[in-house]
C-alpha cells in the first residue's frame, strides 16, 4: 500500500507541475533572468522530490541502494621499513700520475700518444740537454783556471809564502767547480723521462719541439686496475652514513646496478657545499670509464617491524587529513569504512602508518578512490576466498 502511495504522489506531483515547453520565452533581458530564477526554482524541488522519493525505495527495499561496485582487499602487515636518498658521484681512477721532467728542456722525442698502455719505467720521452753541456764547458774553462791557481797557491803555501787565507780560498773555488759539474753530470743523466707507474695514457700535455720545466707534466697516465666511485653527501646524512655500508650503486650509461660498500668517508666538510665526501671501490672492466655518472643509493632510515602499506590507497580531504578505506561486514553483506590514519615516511611507494589502523583491519586497495563511508560493495571472488581461507 505505501509503495502505490508513493507512486500516486510522483503522478500527481507531475500532472501539477507546471508545462514549461508551453511557457513563452520572454525576449529582453528582466524578462529572461526572471525566467531564469523560476526554472531554478523549479528545479530544486524537483531534485528535494527525487531524493525523498529515492530515500523511501531504499527503506522498502534496502537491495537497491547497495553498490554493485568491486573492489579489491589486502591485509595491514608488518615487515621492515627503509627510507633511501640518491646522490649522484662519478668514477675515477685510483692512481693518477704524471710524468714529468726532473730537469726540463726541449723535448726531442715523445713516443707515446693518448690511450697506450705502458708500464712502470718505461720510456715516455727524451728531452735536449743542451744547455746543460754549454754549462758544463763553460764550468771546465774555469776549473783549469782554478786548478791552476790552486796548484801555485799550494807551491807557495808549502815554501812558507802567502797567506794561509788565499791558500783556502783557491782551494774552495777548485772543489765547488768540480762539485757544480759533478751536478751538472748527473743532470744528464735525467735527460730520459720514464712512466711512474703503469696504466694508461690519458692526456698528452706537452708535444714533440716544446720546451719542458722541471716537474711540468708531459703525459698523464691513469691507473684503470683500480677503480672508485666519489660522490658529495649533503652533511645532515652524516649520522646515516657509516664505513662499511652496503649501498646500490647505479651505472645510468650502462643501465647496470651493482651492490658494493662504502669504503672511506672524508675526514672534513666541505664549507662551500656543506657535504663531505664518500668513496667506493667497484671492481675494474674495460667498459669503465674514469668521469663516468654513477647514482648512489645511501640508506638513511630505517625501522624494524612497522605496519607498511601501500602509499597510492592513502587519500587526502581537503583538510588535509589522510584516510584509508577498510572493509565492513553486516547481514547486508559488506561496506566501506572511512579510517583516519597517521602517517610517517614514506619511500618506494610504501608509507608507515603510525596510528588510525591495526593488523586486524582489511584495506580496500583497488577501487577504493570515490567510495564514501558505509557504501555497500562487492569483493573480487579470488579475495573473498583468500579472506576465507
Amino acid at each position: 500500500m505505501r509503495t502505490i502511495f508513493i507512486i500516486s504522489l510522483f503522478l500527481i506531483t507531475a500532472c501539477a507541475a507546471p508545462e514549461s515547453s508551453e511557457t513563452e520565452i520572454p525576449r529582453d533581458l528582466p524578462g529572461l533572468q526572471q525566467h531564469l530564477r523560476t526554472k531554478k526554482s523549479e528545479l530544486r524541488v524537483l531534485q528535494d522530490e527525487i531524493k525523498g522519493i529515492e530515500s523511501t525505495i531504499s527503506e522498502l527495499d534496502p537491495s537497491a541502494g547497495k553498490s554493485n561496485k568491486y573492489v579489491s582487499i589486502d591485509s595491514v602487515t608488518r615487515s621492515d621499513f627503509d627510507h633511501f636518498v640518491t646522490v649522484q658521484g662519478s668514477i675515477q681512477a685510483d692512481d693518477v700520475l704524471a710524468a714529468s721532467s726532473e730537469t726540463g728542456g726541449r723535448i726531442i722525442r715523445l713516443l707515446v700518444d693518448e690511450g697506450d698502455y705502458v708500464k712502470q719505467g718505461q720510456l715516455i720521452a727524451e728531452t735536449d740537454l743542451e744547455s746543460i753541456d754549454k754549462q758544463v764547458a763553460e764550468l771546465q774553462t774555469s776549473l783549469q783556471l782554478a786548478s791552476d791557481v790552486f796548484e801555485r797557491q799550494q807551491r807557495l803555501w808549502d815554501q812558507k809564502i802567502g797567506s794561509e787565507i788565499q791558500y783556502l780560498q783557491a782551494k774552495n773555488n777548485k772543489e765547488r767547480l768540480e762539485k757544480s759539474i759533478e751536478t751538472l753530470d748527473f743532470q744528464k743523466t735525467k735527460s730520459n723521462v720514464y712512466a711512474p707507474i703503469s696504466g694508461s695514457v690519458d692526456m698528452v700535455h706537452l708535444k714533440e719541439g716544446e720546451m719542458s720545466s722541471p716537474g711540468m707534466p708531459i703525459v698523464q697516465i691513469l691507473n684503470t686496475s683500480r677503480l672508485k666511485v666519489e660522490a658529495d653527501v649533503p652533511e645532515n646524512l652524516l649520522a646515516s652514513v657509516k664505513r662499511g655500508d652496503q649501498v646500490n650503486v647505479f651505472l645510468p650509461a650502462l643501465n647496470e646496478t651493482m651492490a658494493r660498500r662504502i669504503t672511506q668517508l672524508g675526514r672534513r666538510i666541505d664549507p662551500s657545499n656543506r657535504t663531505f665526501r664518500i668513496e667506493i671501490d667497484i671492481p675494474s672492466r674495460g667498459i669503465l670509464k674514469p668521469n663516468l655518472l654513477a647514482e648512489i643509493e645511501l640508506r638513511d632510515f630505517s625501522m624494524k617491524d612497522v605496519l607498511v602499506i601501500p602509499r597510492d590507497i592513502v587519500q587526502q580531504e581537503i583538510s588535509g587529513k589522510n584516510y584509508v578505506m577498510t572493509l565492513g561486514e553486516n547481514a547486508d553483506g559488506f561496506f566501506a569504512i572511512k579510517k583516519y590514519v597517521e602517517t610517517g615516511e614514506a619511500s618506494e611507494g610504501k608509507v608507515i602508518i603510525t596510528s588510525g589502523i591495526t593488523e586486524s583491519d582489511l584495506l580496500i586497495t583497488v577501487g577504493a578512490l570515490g567510495l564514501t563511508d558505509g557504501e555497500h560493495i562487492q569483493i573480487a571472488t579470488e579475495h573473498i576466498a583468500s579472506k576465507d581461507s
